[in-house]
């Protein structure tokens, strides 16, 4: 006799692919400044789109991205760009092609400044993910004023597809808050992360 499935955040619906994603790393407190930025390009490239459809596209985006290394990005060429738009496995949008591009070099600008992506980012929350405690989806914000911070800096330091709700969605993606909703199995595990301190 099988045990009933765990109770999910309703936004996974049954695709195992967003499944797997919803139980083993949204909301998890990142510090890896790889993830960070692989992270912050991916929530860019979702604009007006699924986060379902980035996350089937997620490994075709790691090839044609040289890894999501940051170094190699900010030297693409607008020739580069021109062959990445006829790549059918990534989102085929030169405006979300040249922002990663101008991310990257941003990005590194901010690590060089800062020490790291990290030290910088999770300032927004003042070194310690957010413990919400929302008991439905309706309940939850598509922006915050930490949000709102976020995105006026970001966009100051150079950065693009960086609005108030993509940054959200970034917060809620490496766990700067914990969104999870309070029925969720995977809502006490993440609570229990949430005063790991920024190193």
């Amino acid at each position: 006799m099988s045990s009933a499935a765990p109770t999910r955040c309703a936004w996974c619906g049954t695709d195992p692919l967003y499944i797997a994603y919803h139980d083993h790393e949204w909301g998890v407190p990142s510090h890896d400044d790889a993830h960070l930025f692989e992270m912050l390009i991916l929530e860019g490239q979702q604009a007006g789109l699924s986060w379902l459809t980035i996350l089937k596209k997620r490994e075709n985006f790691r090839a044609a991205l040289d890894g999501f290394d940051p170094a190699r990005i900010a030297r693409f060429t607008p020739a580069r760009i021109e062959k990445l738009m006829g790549n059918a496995g990534i989102i085929r949008n030169r405006l979300k092609l040249n922002a990663a591009v101008k991310n990257a070099r941003a990005f590194l600008d901010t690590q060089e400044k800062f020490g790291s992506f990290e030290r910088y980012i999770w300032t927004f929350v003042d070194g310690v993910a957010k413990q919400n405690r929302f008991e439905s989806p309706q309940d939850i914000p598509v922006s915050t004023p930490e949000s709102d911070a976020m995105s006026r800096a970001l966009k100051q330091r150079g950065f693009t597809f960086v609005g108030s709700t993509i940054c959200y969605s970034f917060m809620q993606a490496v766990g700067m808050v914990n969104d999870h909703v309070r029925g969720c199995h995977r809502y006490k595990t993440i609570a229990a992360l949430r005063n790991i301190p920024t190193p």
